[in-house]
């Protein structure tokens, strides 16, 4: 039966007389030379790759590493770095479609922070910079390593535990810093209760250091484990600059973890 709408009738398609025209039978030579040829790659699908995750998240550690630089000469630029940081860090982690702008911004605000930072420290505790530094990418490159291997995998039970040990960090941190902020007499010293406070003869805030040294190591198993299912799922490649992002907050607050264990080791 023919259609009386113009728009199928009129087309090849929608009737059988242009059918023959619409449809061409592939020869046998068409046939092989499709199945011969190679299939899309991740990138031509605009999807997650490892190696474009890499470039995305080197790229962000670069504009870190630029603004730390300024910073290094102006230190207080880490209060701004600090704040700036903290809003665009929220605004990033509760963002449902990543924002490349706002991460770099955000990347960009980390950098007058841990580069404001790392030039007090060294100033009042030489060396400790580098300390850190190199504590920090053997510390990344073993739970790479150790995840990339095999041997080390997020799950849930871990996961409940990481989640209880940040939220007991988290209240821990901000008691003291409510104590430093009043001059409380028990949070005397740069650190605040870290500073003088001791469990059997080793200083507290060694302890609390290295217990936020292994929430952030398994902080960095769930941000691999976030890039690898997002690979294997077939992602869109722009949630690569959401797993540099991820990376990005866990390794600086890993550094700074550093610089105080090894502050309060030289005292």
């Amino acid at each position: 039966m023919a259609s009386s709408n113009p728009a199928f009738s009129n087309s090849p398609a929608f009737n059988s007389r242009g059918v023959d025209s619409v449809i061409n039978t592939p020869s046998a030579d068409e046939l092989d030379a499709l199945y011969a040829r190679p299939s899309a790659s991740p990138v031509q699908t605009d999807r997650m790759t490892y190696e474009d995750t890499i470039v995305k998240t080197v790229s962000l550690f670069a504009v870190l590493l630029a603004t730390a630089a300024v910073a290094w000469f102006i230190w207080p630029l880490a209060i701004v770095g600090l704040i700036g940081g903290f809003i665009l860090g929220l605004v990033n982690s509760f963002k449902r479609q990543p924002s490349v702008p706002l991460i770099v911004a955000y990347a960009a605000f980390e950098g007058l922070f841990v580069g404001g930072i790392s030039s007090f420290f060294e100033a009042a505790w030489p060396g400790v910079v580098f300390q850190a530094t190199l504590a920090t990418l053997v510390t990344v490159g073993v739970v790479l390593a150790l995840f990339a291997s095999g041997k080390v995998r997020a799950s849930a039970r871990a996961t409940k535990i990481f989640l209880v040990g940040i939220i007991a960090y988290s209240l821990f941190s901000l008691v003291n810093l409510g104590l430093m902020m009043f001059n409380a007499p028990i949070a005397g010293g740069p650190f605040g209760l870290n500073s003088n406070a001791t469990i059997m003869g080793i200083p507290l805030g060694i302890i609390i250091g290295v217990f936020a040294v292994l929430l952030a190591a398994y902080s960095l198993v769930l941000d691999f484990d976030y890039i690898k299912r997002g690979v294997d799922g077939g992602a869109p490649r722009k949630f690569g600059w959401q797993a540099g992002f991820g990376l990005m907050v866990t390794v600086v607050w890993l550094y700074v973890e550093f610089l105080r264990i090894f502050a309060l080791a030289r005292n």
